[in-house]
């Protein structure tokens, strides 16, 4: 009984602190789910997967997916969509692998929990840097304004001539200029590797409508 008490403890424990070693590097990104999120799902998984081996007749298996797919739902909370950005895809993808690291815990594979948690806050930590740097990995983000008449269509065929260019819309904001009657159009976009922002900017500006077209480089 005192051996299968101390189990327990030697479990619960190390899945408090793996998933807390996770839950801070959330944290000191300041994403939606931190550091107790991310410890809370990691122990209360880890005593699922206790509890399912302490119970007689009890199925690990089936108690440990129940266990992952109810993550989802709150992965999905941690998900932010503002305007077409969406943020927090990488911290509900944390909250599902702690979830598995706890329910390693629980089962006593201590070895695969602890290399997982190093992978994971290598992945989110100085992977997401080399991401940044390497621009064939992520796609580069500029930011174009058009001066466009205020007709119907104009904004339209704009986002028709980005499409051919495979070019994606993160963000569009749109103010109306009451000295010219134009509109002032903000675009974020996303230039994939193959793609100059010159070539965007030309094909811009040879659209009927377009009375200007400049750049956070130009």
């Amino acid at each position: 009984m005192i051996n299968a008490e101390f189990n327990l403890v030697i479990r619960l424990g190390t899945a408090f602190i793996l998933g807390a070693v996770v839950g801070l590097e959330r944290e000191s990104a300041h994403r939606p789910a931190g550091f107790r999120t991310h410890t809370l799902v990691c122990v209360g998984s880890a005593l699922v997967m206790s509890l399912s081996q302490a119970i007689p007749g009890a199925d690990p298996a089936r108690l440990g997916a129940q266990v992952v797919s109810g993550v989802g739902f709150l992965g999905a909370g941690s998900i932010l969509r503002e305007g077409f950005t969406v943020r927090g895809l990488t911290t509900a993808a944390s909250l599902w692998v702690v979830a598995t690291i706890g329910l390693a815990c629980g089962a006593g594979f201590f070895l695969g929990a602890g290399l997982t948690v190093i992978l994971a806050v290598i992945a989110l930590g100085p992977l997401s840097r080399l991401e940044n740097l390497v621009p064939f990995i992520r796609p580069e983000r500029r930011a174009v304004r058009l001066n466009l008449e205020d007709k119907p269509g104009r904004l339209g065929q704009v986002c028709q001539c980005l499409g051919r260019l495979t070019v994606s819309i993160k963000d569009v904001q749109i103010e109306e200029e009451s000295a010219s009657g134009r509109l002032a159009v903000w675009l974020t976009l996303k230039l994939p590797p193959p793609v100059s922002l010159d070539h965007v900017l030309a094909q811009l500006a040879q659209l009927e409508g377009v009375h200007g077209v400049t750049s956070d480089e130009h």
